[in-house]
């Protein structure tokens, strides 16, 4: 019988923080832990298995979704190696779209880059870019302050993701897997 661990000695095993494992368990991606008699989370070597494959998953930019998907398929023994590499395609399918999106945004950002004279001057070209076909008149009157806790985030609340869609973000669309929001 293998000895059962609390969070904290899970966290470091699979190499994630405690904050993370119990997020992972919140939404579903590890199921939930066993209980002491005080009420403590148990986990063992199965779940610090499974924390470890959503840490490696995670680094690949896999969403969660995704990484559901995989846990299914991993979880499956009459899963054939078509189906696990159909959703790693699809991964690098997304990834390389985003990658030329940002190179697109890159070339359109250095070209204002190198417009913009960068001195004193209140006149900006990277300005007059971003605000072409917007009448003197209706330049805002007020600078945004911005409030905390409003974005969309695929991350447990605190830690922030590099994998966020901003492609998606940018035109507007909201991204949906197997028919849900992903965020």
């Amino acid at each position: 019988m293998t000895s059962l661990m609390n969070i904290g000695e899970a966290a470091a095993a699979a190499g994630v923080s405690a904050k993370m494992v119990r997020h992972y368990e919140q939404i579903g991606l590890l199921p939930a832990a066993e209980r002491s008699e005080s009420g403590y989370r148990l986990y063992g070597e199965r779940e610090v298995s499974v924390l470890r494959f959503i840490r490696q998953s995670r680094r690949l930019g896999f969403s969660v979704a995704q990484i559901a998907e995989l846990i299914g398929l991993w979880s499956d023994s009459r899963r054939s190696s078509r189906e696990v590499k159909a959703v790693a395609q699809r991964h690098l399918d997304d990834l390389e779209e985003k990658r030329r999106e940002i190179g697109q945004m890159m070339d359109g950002l250095s070209g204002l880059v190198q417009a913009c004279h960068g001195n004193d001057q209140p006149h900006c070209a990277i300005l007059d870019k971003l605000s072409l076909h917007s009448p003197a008149q209706h330049q805002p009157a007020h600078k945004p302050q911005l409030r905390k806790g409003r974005l969309p985030r695929d991350e447990a609340p605190g830690e922030r993701s590099s994998h966020i869609d901003l492609m998606a973000w940018m035109r507007g669309v909201q991204v949906h897997q197997a028919g849900r929001p992903e965020r």
